[in-house]
């Protein structure tokens, strides 16, 4: 294939890829997307994105194919917690500090003049080999640094032999960086457009709090991509799924804003009268919906309609059963109620992690769907990092 012809197919391959991101809300299906394109435009193994939050880099998604290929991955590493401070200490310190992109050949010979260093400890603990770096800030606007991304570990395409990043890579790295920078702003304010609708319900009821609904959210996706992977739903949809149900899933309590504070800020149990009221939150949320124009209102209508139903038909408010009740609903359930359990509130103290553990294994077949959590069991690791990811 000659060099003009490559370069036609990688532009034509850039719009398809815009208009795949302009199609996308939540902000983790974005990150997700406008990583795995920028490594597919540069042939790379691994990469990271940081968004800028406080006043430091914070590590928001990462990839890695090399990972992926190993049985025993363990995606437990896509929430890890890790803050860099915008400063030239580090690469990627460096270029949110000066914007500009930065193409290092191997990390592990940096230039000892160099006024940043490369942190081998992350390399160390995976048992990875960090070689070729393509560090990009990313931008929007008046200069403003939203994040930076880095691409690891270009491949030659025939070998496979991990090679530097050409300046090709880098100029395509660049323009597609712009496109980037401003479909992960626009997901950016959705996702606080959504929190905000959160916080108002927290305004109310002390139980409902972001960090709440980021974990609950969380523990659904997780659930839901392991149930499609075991059932071979494509990649494609996957995302696509993903996609509206992380928003849905944040939104699974928004119908407590019509219960009076009376009830949902009283310290003590609900008497029957006033648990009636409270059980009210599921049709007043899923009303909210009612109109349904896209997916995205459909899935939102299930969850906050039915995350309190029960597979053996005991829940609430329709008493649907088993694979009547929407997948969405039965699987933000389980995250719900996992959640609310293992987390200390005004009302009661945190669970020991093994006695919601086998809470969670008992009600298999009853108020949960085994299948879900049987997948659920499986993904422990992943779950237990997102609770620490997203703690209180």
């Amino acid at each position: 294939m000659d060099m003009q012809r490559f370069n036609v197919e990688k532009i034509q391959k850039q719009f398809e890829i815009t208009e795949k991101l302009n199609r996308i809300s939540d902000l983790d299906s974005m990150l997700e997307q406008v990583l795995s394109s920028a490594r597919m435009l540069t042939n790379a193994d691994a990469g990271t994105i940081y968004l800028v939050e406080d006043g430091c880099l914070r590590f928001a998604y990462t990839q890695n194919d090399t990972f992926m290929k190993k049985i025993n991955f363990n995606k437990k590493q896509v929430y890890l917690d890790i803050k860099i401070p915008i400063n030239t200490n580090s690469i990627a310190g460096y270029v949110a500090t000066c914007r500009k992109i930065l193409r290092i050949d191997d990390v592990y010979k940096l230039d000892e003049h160099s006024p940043f260093s490369f942190n081998r400890q992350v390399d160390e603990s995976l048992n990875y080999r960090t070689v070729s770096m393509l560090t990009i800030p990313l931008i929007i606007g008046d200069e403003k640094v939203i994040g930076i991304m880095q691409i690891i570990n270009s491949k030659d395409s025939e070998t496979g032999k991990v090679i530097p990043f050409s300046l090709e890579n880098e100029l395509f790295a660049s323009f597609f960086a712009n496109i980037a920078s401003a479909a992960i702003e626009k997901a950016k304010m959705t996702r606080e457009m959504i929190l905000r609708m959160v916080k108002m319900a927290e305004l109310r009821d002390p139980k409902e709090t972001g960090s709440h609904v980021q974990r609950v959210s969380s523990y659904s996706v997780e659930i839901y991509r392991k149930w499609a992977e075991n059932h071979n739903v494509s990649k494609i949809e996957i995302g696509k799924k993903s996609d509206v149900l992380r928003i849905a899933a944040m939104l699974h309590d928004i119908g407590k804003v019509g219960i009076s504070d009376a009830i949902l800020k009283k310290p003590a149990r609900l008497n029957e009268d006033e648990y009636e009221i409270m059980k009210t939150h599921t049709t007043l949320g899923g009303d909210l919906f009612i109109n349904i124009f896209n997916e995205v209102d459909q899935i939102s209508r299930d969850v906050a309609t039915c995350h309190h139903e029960r597979w053996d038909g005991k829940g609430y408010p329709n008493g649907l059963a088993g694979e009547n009740i929407p997948q969405a609903g039965r699987i933000v359930a389980i995250a719900d109620v996992y959640d609310a359990l293992i987390s200390k509130r005004v009302y009661k103290d945190a669970w020991a992690e093994e006695d919601v553990l086998k809470y969670m294994r008992e009600q298999a077949g009853s108020q949960f769907d085994a299948e879900l959590i049987e997948i659920f069991a499986s993904i422990y690791d992943v779950i237990r990092a997102i609770r620490s990811r997203y703690s209180e």
